[in-house]
């Protein structure tokens, strides 16, 4: 794997070596909302669940959209009590699309911590692979040290998405029934202006992320080159980040919108756009 590559993501085969290597190793795995749908699943021999809506987010409002982000205090005292230090090793996964998992990344990269890795392909990656799995999480016992420190990713707000949608490329990362959203709802489609790039066209046939060459290629096809602004957005923000895994996978920074279509809809006076043109 490409050091590029291998700063965003890791293989099973990766994580089962690092399991066993006395690497200061925290695996979390990710679900969006424990509160209400508790984890009734096998999980990574070692792995900590943590609930993306409790956990890792902010209380949903009208502007900061359904997955906010958290207050750093809040974030701290989780990663300490999930035994996160500076120097740990922290890979994240999750059972689904991969965008709970893709948000985790994110955010614990914003928040300061730039050894997190996703784990390409999942849960289902690792059990493909053959590892064993366990039927339970393991209980975190604290005594973590890390100190957050936000910024480390770049977001925008509204405003900011709207300009890169008139001016330069403005990624939705929801996919095309979203995107295009339904005449009878009004508070349905995307923002005026946006490019429709499901998350999900990032990865191959099995679930993993497509090659760099390839991820590269896609992002650029779509304007995601260079030559102008970029920022991504989706529905609470969990898609966007995942799609981000795979830009920053192929050498492609962008800001994430963190509100999202959550935020935008929830405010009467912005634009919607429907159909399947850019609007």
């Amino acid at each position: 794997m490409s050091d590029l590559r291998s700063s965003v993501l890791v293989t099973a085969a990766e994580l089962a070596a690092a399991a066993t290597d006395g690497s200061a190793l925290v695996i979390l795995d990710i679900s969006d909302d424990l509160e209400t749908a508790p984890l009734e699943r096998p999980v990574i021999p070692g792995a900590i669940a943590v609930s993306l809506a409790a956990d890792i987010s902010g209380p949903a409002t009208k502007a900061g959209g359904r997955r906010p982000l958290p207050d750093p205090a809040m974030l701290q005292e989780n990663l300490r009590r999930w035994g996160i230090d500076a120097d740990s090793r922290v890979v994240v996964y999750d059972n689904a699309s991969g965008s709970q998992a893709g948000r985790a990344w994110w955010t614990l990269r914003w928040a300061g911590h730039e050894n997190t890795r996703l784990l390409d392909g999942g849960l289902a990656a690792w059990s493909a692979a053959g590892h064993d799995t366990a039927d339970q999480p393991v209980h975190a016992t604290g005594g973590g040290t890390f100190s957050v420190t936000t910024g480390g990713m770049p977001v925008i707000d509204a405003d900011e998405a709207a300009d890169i949608a008139r001016n330069g490329a403005l990624l939705d990362a929801r996919g095309k029934t979203a995107y295009e959203g339904d005449t009878d709802k009004p508070a349905t489609g995307h923002i005026p202006g946006a490019i429709c790039a499901g998350a999900k066209d990032a990865l191959g046939p099995d679930g993993s992320f497509k090659s760099t060459e390839d991820l590269h290629a896609m992002y650029a096809a779509i304007g995601a080159d260079g030559t102008q602004p970029v920022g991504v957005y989706c529905g609470s923000g969990n898609a966007a980040s995942f799609e981000l895994v795979g830009m920053y996978a192929a050498g492609i920074e962008a800001p994430l919108y963190v509100g999202s279509w959550s935020a935008w809809s929830a405010d009467p006076e912005r634009p919607v756009a429907q159909g399947p043109e850019r609007g």
